[in-house]
């Protein structure tokens, strides 16, 4: 689906409509009460009265997002043809509803989904809103960066034939640092066991759309995936599609399920970027992703050049879980410098005005996009290499990645309902967790609700506090109690 010239691309509908409604000088009697910024001032006069007289509300000649039958649905169309799907939803409370839609879509109470350990929390919410049971596959691990791969065809031959009655199989790809799973061949291995494929595709929007970027989800013949185009496609933050394969899905079941996801009163904001986004990535794509392209290896080959430090790229395709690499995805080794991913992030902040996207132990990540100068560029390397000439290079020295994952005694859904009580985390071992502990980004769990929680676990979670690392999930912020199963 690459550069296409379709003159139905260089429409925006639902843009278009809301210009109109905004040009004929609507008299509003409708919510929101803001009534195009004039009951807000303050953020009228700092972000300007045309985006606050674009957050309006459905209505006949703007469609409505729950049945849209006019300018959404168009505009839903067009999406759908730009990345080659059978169908499109757009989606405002980000990929989040994306993922638990298509894991409720497929899967009923009791029903097996085979899931990677590192999948985002939102897979679990899913788990938890359908009622499946996971059934957890480890993905490949590079030991020496302290990151994950994706899941190898044969880790997913091995547990289909364990589990031969499972839904589906949900895979991660791209991964957060650009790796991407062999997922034609996975699809093959799941049709022929009247499996589906759904595909956590978040941080590829813009694959679709340049020959050297990874082959995407739609195009191997995954059943459904969703998509964070505001993280790399153009559009808003929160604003993500779901798109639909050649499958057998029933778009009608679908629609049922995000229905029960959905707000009500969608934004018309999220909604115009996502129909703008995809215009522009339809239309100017390719070239778009050509600069990005040669500023993101450009950055990478700088990088290299700097003592103690090592952006890693292509060279890891081959490895094992590694089919590709997205080389907008700048992760960057730093434990030769002396320094946690954490510590860099902070110092890369407070030192050099620089907000890389996230950190680990042992990296940092900057996303480059469509958006990106290469004056940016320049400066994340310039800062890496000042930070080089200040330090005193050692020996790579990995922290580890992560603990073994742990077992689940009870489903999430299950546990989820269960009693609780709060109890300190040293005082946690051997019990079965009542919460999910994440890191945030990339909000992947390191303990799952309804798993046992272990010493290693424990130790784990003491390390990424001493790192000062966003923690999510836990009714105790501190992290220092968590809710076990009574």
């Amino acid at each position: 689906m690459i550069g296409l010239k379709n003159i139905a691309q260089n429409s925006a509908p639902l843009f278009e409509a809301v210009k109109r409604y905004i040009d004929d000088k609507v008299i509003p009697f409708h919510v929101p009460g803001h009534k195009h910024g004039r009951g807000i001032k303050e953020l009228t006069e700092y972000v300007g009265e045309k985006v606050l007289e674009m957050d309006v509300n459905g209505m006949s000649d703007l469609d409505y997002f729950n049945n849209p039958t006019g300018v959404i649905y168009e505009a839903e169309k067009l999406f759908a043809d730009a990345y080659g799907a059978r169908e499109a939803f757009f989606l405002v409370n980000g990929t989040t509803s994306g993922i638990q839609a298509m894991i409720m879509s497929v899967c009923k109470p009791h029903d097996e989904i085979i899931v990677p350990r590192n999948a985002h929390r939102s897979a679990i919410s899913g788990i938890i809103l359908s009622g499946a049971m996971p059934i957890y596959i480890e993905p490949e691990i590079n030991e020496e960066l302290g990151i994950a791969n994706g899941v190898t065809t044969d880790s997913i031959e091995e547990i289909v034939k364990a589990h031969p009655n499972a839904k589906a199989i949900f895979l991660v790809s791209p991964t957060y640092y650009g790796f991407t799973s062999d997922i034609k061949k996975i699809v093959e291995i799941a049709h022929d066991n009247d499996m589906k494929v759904l595909v956590d595709e978040a941080h590829g929007s813009h694959m679709y759309f340049h020959e050297d970027l990874p082959l995407t989800a739609i195009e191997q013949g995954a059943d459904m995936c969703a998509i964070s185009m505001h993280k790399t496609g153009g559009s808003l933050t929160q604003s993500s599609a779901l798109l639909m394969g050649d499958t057998q899905i029933s778009s009608d079941e679908v629609k049922q399920v995000l229905n029960l996801l959905f707000t009500s009163s969608a934004s018309y904001l999220l909604m115009c970027s996502l129909d703008i986004a995809r215009k522009q990535m339809a239309t100017e794509g390719r070239k778009l992703l050509q600069n990005t392209l040669e500023l993101a290896r450009w950055g990478r080959d700088e990088l290299n050049k700097i003592d103690g430090v090592y952006a890693f790229g292509r060279e890891l395709i081959g490895s094992s879980g590694c089919l590709d690499f997205d080389e907008t995805k700048l992760g960057i080794n730093v434990r030769s410098l002396g320094y946690t991913g954490y510590e860099m992030e902070m110092k890369l902040r407070k030192e050099y005005n620089i907000q890389i996207e996230m950190a680990d132990l042992n990296n940092v990540l900057a996303i480059i996009s469509i958006g990106d100068r290469m004056e940016d560029i320049e400066a994340l390397v310039d800062s890496l290499k000042d930070i080089s000439e200040k330090s005193q290079i050692e020996d790579y020295k990995k922290v580890e990645y992560l603990p073994r994952f742990s077992k689940t005694i009870v489903s999430p859904r299950e546990a989820y309902y269960m009693d609780k009580r709060l109890v300190k985390l040293s005082n946690s071992i051997d019990k079965i967790s009542g919460e999910i502990i994440m890191a945030y980004p990339p909000g992947i769990p390191i303990l799952c609700i309804g798993e046992l929680i272990t010493k290693e676990i424990i130790d784990y979670i003491e390390i990424l506090k001493g790192q000062d690392c966003e923690l999510q999930g836990t009714s105790d912020p501190s992290v220092n109690y968590i809710k076990v199963l009574n």
